[in-house]
């Protein structure tokens, strides 16, 4: 109260003193209009002595010059802590304008511990823009966001808070890059063919397979397409990526004792994907290899890659030995026969196919473009007719999925699957 005015603002202050460590820290007075607060106080010594202050001040700017007081003592208490678990340190990401029905942000992903209580809440930033609360541990930052120029290296900084309002005192923080699509060139073409892998008898070599591909999809300008060796040169970046409106991968080698690379690289697909990039996946056991360690049939999670980015639901394979002589072409596709000469010597395969990818269960908005097909005496009639190809045609990207190798398929059926195959992509 005031005998001759009125109060106008209180000043609070206090000082802590660590009786353990024998020191002391004394805070500035903080100003309110309020008459209830809830204050956070400096515990960091095992036992704390804390002496409250506040005092009023009137109309006049008048201080009372004897604050009341409060003496109580306060354990140790512990800030939370903070880990960003996505985006890693200098990871790479593609960036839109504007959001879309696949591209929703980049995505934010971090955890936090509170060693003595619980966390209450989470707060982020980008670029060291004001801090936003949030209760989720997962969310996706818009471009809206971000500081400009969206393409470069951009930060984001995470806080949290808990049940004694206590903030965490190391700011969890990651530097990551974002690039900007141009999708100013065709198609790249993206061998992981390992020749080390192929069955005893076949004798084709790296620059056999590069030629095949390159007669297969090179176009006549040669400054809109590409090769990549991804034994040499490793997955490629987002920078050159993102230059290319096509991704050919080809994995034609039958993998025994792990998986395709393709595989080990959904991230880059996902982010390719979800900007607008098409892509064209031909494989020896490529599919499987997303299911490597899993018995066959196998089904794929709702949100796996697999079932979400090549609409691919349930899969199954023929067995060692079957013949898969030919793809018999759907939707408008030609027919491919498999070249015999390059398996006709070759155990247990002698001059046509197996193992091949099957698509049991396949999701919206795809086509069926190439099925199983075999000799009219086969001793394994039961996959006649079963899926082996797949168009996926989305508003945002478009791909095709093989489940045999391209490689061992005759040269101008395999053209001719090539030039019917980027049409369908809207490319030619």
């Amino acid at each position: 109260g005031d005998a001759d005015g009125f109060i106008a603002a209180y000043e609070y202050r206090y000082i802590s003193y660590h009786l353990t460590k024998g020191d002391s820290e004394v805070f500035n007075w903080v100003r309110t209009d309020k008459t209830s607060q809830t204050i956070t106080f400096s515990s960091s010594d095992e036992i704390n002595l804390q002496k409250f202050e506040v005092r009023a001040v009137d109309n006049e700017g008048a201080v009372d010059p004897t604050p009341a007081q409060k003496h109580f003592y306060t354990p140790r208490t512990i800030p939370p802590q903070v880990t960003i678990l996505k985006p890693m340190v200098d990871d790479q990401y593609f960036v839109l304008e504007q959001t879309t029905d696949w591209w929703h942000g980049i995505q934010l992903i971090f955890t936090g511990t509170d060693a003595d209580g619980v966390i209450k809440s989470y707060a982020y930033s980008v670029d060291k823009k004001p801090f936003i609360e949030t209760q989720d541990t997962m969310l996706f930052i818009g471009p809206d966001q971000f500081a400009t120029p969206l393409a470069g290296e951009h930060t984001i900084r995470v806080i949290a808070k808990d049940n004694t309002d206590l903030i965490s005192l190391d700011t969890a923080e990651v530097k990551f890059s974002m690039i900007k699509p141009t999708f100013n060139k065709t198609l790249l073409i993206l061998d992981e063919t390992n020749e080390n892998n192929w069955p005893a008898g076949i004798s084709a070599t790296d620059d056999s397979v590069d030629l095949f591909y390159r007669e297969l999809f090179a176009l006549e300008d040669d400054n809109q397409w590409d090769e990549w060796d991804y034994h040499e040169q490793g997955p490629p970046l987002r920078e050159i990526l993102g230059q290319y409106k096509v991704l050919v991968w080809h994995g034609d080698d039958r993998p025994t004792l792990g998986p395709h690379a393709l595989s080990e690289n959904q991230e880059l697909f996902k982010d390719y994907a979800s900007v607008g990039g098409n892509f064209v996946l031909s494989g020896w056991r490529m599919i499987k290899s997303f299911a490597w360690r899993s018995s066959l049939p196998y089904s794929f999670p709702e949100e796996d890659f697999v079932h979400k980015y090549l609409h691919i639901k349930r899969i199954d394979e023929s067995i060692l030995g079957s013949n898969f002589t030919h793809a018999v072409g759907n939707s408008g596709f030609s027919t491919l026969h498999v070249d015999s000469s390059k398996l006709a010597n070759v155990f247990p395969f002698y001059g046509a196919l197996s193992q091949i990818n099957l698509i049991v269960e396949q999701g919206a908005f795809t086509k069926s473009i190439y099925a199983y097909g075999t000799t009219e005496n086969s001793k394994f009639p039961q996959y006649r007719g079963q899926v082996c190809g797949l168009l996926y045609y989305g508003t945002t990207f478009r791909s095709v999925v093989l489940g045999f190798p391209l490689f061992f398929i005759e040269k101008e059926d395999a053209k001719k699957a090539a030039e019917e195959i980027l049409q369908s992509l809207k490319i030619k």
